[in-house]
């Protein structure tokens, strides 16, 4: 690579961005970062799990016709007094509350019910619904999202092998591992409850993850036939990031405003959802700006015995 060559690259990128650094050329950083969220959160899955909700291991769920509206906040605070934990979902106007909670003995289902009476207001007790969910269901459901995540995986390796090349796709699956690596890794070192729709926020997670990545795989690809006599690889790669980087700022930022007004305002039942799907939407945007690319970078390196100057 000549001296020109390089300078032309990074002049040409700091037109467009003042605050311009190689990003490539400090990959081994942004890898160290990652093993340093990853291998705690490793250690504490094999060390203390994950903290299972009722949809894996079984409990009780309630549907009850209050004769007002009531608060998800005021259903809460009353299990609480009783001991117990839950989730509430409410419906018809806030009226009829779902609430899901531990497996309940006769005894503490009465106290329950009194103290709602009591706290919350008066309910319709020919109405009244309680079944027993047994652990098979969120078992059956955590098999099911595990063979559609492979299932996926493995579709993405075809079309990115198709479209780009087969380094894209190893590049770009690693990538994915490792987002959902690092918000199970956090809930599991928070110890933060998992519910059925963790393991939806886990796909939509993928999904925005994979977009962003290919993304700026394209641009890649578009440079790369630009390339000169005496070019650099890296730098290359280096300003195909750069040239996505205002938009793959502006799409993590509205998506996290939005999550973000989920989570506060969206209540107990949608609040691991959006605690999951913030963590996985940063990660997803961090993984495809300072992982895909540079491990796409080392494969290249490896394949063809790239020079690594500059590096």
């Amino acid at each position: 690579m000549t001296k020109t060559g390089h300078s032309a690259t990074c002049e040409e990128v700091q037109k467009l961005h003042p605050l311009y650094f190689n990003i490539v050329r400090k990959r081994y950083w942004w890898f160290a970062i990652s093993l340093l969220i990853i291998i705690p959160g490793i250690i504490s899955l094999f060390m203390q799990g994950l903290n299972l909700g009722i949809d894996y291991k079984g409990g009780t769920m309630l549907d009850v016709t209050f004769n007002k509206a009531v608060s998800q906040s005021a259903i809460s605070d009353t299990m609480k007094s009783v001991g117990l934990e839950g989730h509430v979902q409410l419906s018809n106007s806030d009226t009829t509350a779902l609430i899901r909670t531990e497996a309940l003995e006769e005894e503490k289902r009465s106290e329950l019910l009194t103290a709602l009476e009591t706290q919350v207001g008066e309910y319709d007790k020919a109405s009244l619904k309680e079944d027993k969910v047994g652990p098979a269901m969120g078992q059956e459901l955590t098999r099911n999202a595990i063979y559609a995540l492979i299932i996926a995986m493995g579709m993405m390796i075809i079309y990115i092998t198709f479209r780009f090349q087969f380094g894209f796709a190893i590049s770009a699956i690693l990538a994915l591992l490792h987002d959902v690596f690092v918000v199970v890794g956090i809930f599991s070192l928070f110890q933060w409850e998992i519910d059925a729709t963790f393991v939806a926020a886990i796909l939509t997670i993928v999904g925005y993850s994979i977009n962003d990545t290919v993304i700026i795989f394209d641009r890649i690809r578009e440079n790369e036939p630009k390339m000169k006599r005496g070019d650099s690889y890296q730098d290359m790669v280096d300003k195909s990031i750069w040239q996505t980087m205002r938009r793959s700022i502006n799409t993590v930022t509205t998506v996290l405003i939005s999550l973000f007004a989920v989570f506060i305002l969206g209540g107990e039942s949608t609040r691991m959802f959006s605690l999951a799907m913030l963590i996985g939407v940063f990660c997803g945007a961090y993984s495809s700006i300072f992982i895909a690319s540079q491990i796409l970078l080392e494969i290249k390196i490896r394949l063809k015995k790239m020079p690594r100057t500059g590096s």
